[in-house]
């Protein structure tokens, strides 16, 4: 069974897609799995980009993008809620955060319809192997607890601005990893565990989201019904993943994570 999806966007491409029933459920599936992922150690997108490409070969990938940006926000915000309930952040240093990842998520949004499709997957592929080898090298990476560094001092609100600039930036362009890469940054500019600055992950990360969906829903580049039955999926898995990661810590997710981005890179690479 099928159902033609009726998409009109800003540009020239296929205005019908036949999406199978089955391809729906599994992809809801893995929207769940992506919201548990990154709520934890981030880069959930690592896991629902692709499986929006697998499933949906036909769709453009600034539409999977786009559409996935709908999960990843609620998602998210899910996650944020609890982790500000453990450990609240700084206004004076998450509003500026905030404010940089929405522009630049914006920026970067923008420039992904210009992009080619055949551009996509051989990016989207060198990403996923580039995090792999980051996690499997560094498998005590955001683990260990550190010694914040104390104080909003100007060269660090300006420093953690910077970072969420770019990685937003690059969360609008293509989005896969940025969780990840926000982790890594963040917990080498704050001095603190992965636990510790998850706060701060979750302000920039809902910041370049927030950003890229509002320039991706103008350009029509979102499927709001499918996304929003990812969003449900990806809020429940945030949930779940957010109370482990406060309680048992990112290792054993840490280790899933390298299994589905492997598993999702080896993939791509042969279709």
């Amino acid at each position: 069974m099928t159902i033609p999806v009726h998409h009109r966007p800003s540009h020239a491409w296929p205005t019908e897609a036949n999406v199978n029933i089955t391809h729906i459920v599994i992809l809801l599936v893995f929207a769940c799995l992506a919201g548990w992922v990154d709520s934890i150690v981030g880069g959930g997108g690592l896991v629902q980009l692709p499986a929006f490409l697998l499933a949906f070969p036909g769709i453009p990938p600034v539409v999977a993008i786009g559409t996935g940006k709908v999960p990843s926000l609620l998602g998210t915000a899910s996650a944020a809620v609890k982790y500000l309930r453990n450990s609240p952040v700084r206004m004076a240093l998450a509003l500026p955060v905030a404010l940089a990842a929405f522009l630049f998520g914006g920026v970067g949004a923008g420039f992904a319809s210009l992009i080619p499709t055949h551009v996509f997957r051989p990016v989207i592929i060198a990403v996923l192997i580039g995090v792999a080898a980051f996690v499997a090298l560094r498998p005590g990476f955001g683990t260990r607890e550190g010694t914040s560094r104390a104080g909003d001092s100007a060269s660090k609100v300006v420093l953690i601005t910077a970072i969420a600039a770019a990685i937003g930036l690059y969360d609008g362009l293509i989005g896969s990893g940025t969780g990840t890469f926000l982790a890594v940054a963040m917990v080498w500019a704050l001095r603190t565990d992965y636990v510790g600055c998850a706060p701060m992950v979750k302000v920039a990360n809902i910041g370049s989201n927030a950003g890229a969906l509002v320039v991706f829903a103008y350009q029509g580049h979102v499927l709001w019904i499918l996304g929003l039955g990812m969003a449900l999926c990806n809020v429940l898995g945030a949930q779940i993943g957010a109370s482990m990661a406060l309680r048992l810590g990112a290792g054993f997710v840490r280790r899933v994570l390298l299994v589905v981005v492997l598993a999702m890179a080896t993939r791509l690479a042969f279709q």
